[in-house]
């Protein structure tokens, strides 16, 4: 798959190469199921899984670490303030502790929120190889990955506590994140107005209403992704996971 450089016109969005590297999600979604399901309850189970966890913080801080150094400081993209910037760390904990909590956020904002930026990117982020292109990608495709190892390869179950858990956490983050766009003239979690380019806020309508719709659209969605857990509950689950 070739790509353009810095100097070229940025790829289009669904065009060649964002749908080779949607193409590559989908083929390391299939590769990661295989391999979580066949050490499933081996010994190498909780190491492979533990190590995934400290190489995604590792390259988690690595990459936070980077954008704020002189050189690549921008007020408007470095400080870790998105829904992705926290959920990057919180993933590497549901690897490395087994957290249901954290585990629980991997799930819900990690198979909804996290995928807008693999169906919409900036088209600047389509343009590599780059660090930033690796970063952008690597992360996002990782935190898709995990609550699919953990909850359909390893076979934790979600319920009510953690959808619950899940939604206060991102109305939390997102009165946070807002409050910091006020103060710093910024947009992150795109909060405060549309993101640059096209993306699926443009249906919601202007702010402040997509940020209702989306919270209301969150709190249905993610109801839909309990209830069928819940509703197979009468089925035995011998998974433990720490709170």
């Amino acid at each position: 798959m070739a790509l353009v450089t810095a100097s070229a016109q940025p790829p289009e969005v669904f065009g060649g190469v964002h749908l080779g590297l949607l193409g590559l999600t989908v083929v390391l979604s299939v590769l990661t199921l295989w391999g979580v399901r066949r050490i499933r309850g081996t010994a190498t189970e909780a190491y492979a899984i533990s190590i995934a966890g400290w190489a995604l913080l590792g390259v988690s801080l690595w990459r936070m670490v980077w954008f704020l150094l002189p050189q690549n400081w921008n007020i408007e993209n470095s400080l870790p303030l998105h829904f992705s910037d926290a959920l990057r760390f919180i993933a590497a904990i549901a690897l490395i502790t087994r957290s249901r909590w954290a585990i629980a956020i991997s799930y819900f904002w990690g198979l909804t929120l996290n995928p807008q930026a693999l169906l919409t990117p900036h088209p600047n982020m389509l343009i590599g190889p780059s660090l930033s292109f690796f970063f952008y990608w690597g992360l996002h495709i990782a935190v898709l990955l995990v609550p699919l190892a953990l909850i359909w390869g390893v076979g934790y179950r979600p319920g009510w506590w953690d959808f619950r858990v899940a939604y206060g956490a991102a109305l939390v983050w997102a009165a946070f994140a807002m409050a910091a766009n006020a103060i710093l003239g910024t947009n992150y979690a795109f909060l405060n107005r549309h993101p640059e380019g096209a993306s699926l806020l443009d249906f919601l309508g202007p702010w402040p209403v997509y940020v209702l719709w989306l919270a209301v659209i969150a709190a249905c969605l993610w109801a839909l992704m309990t209830w069928p857990w819940t509703f197979r509950r009468a089925v035995p689950v011998t998974r433990q996971v720490r709170y």
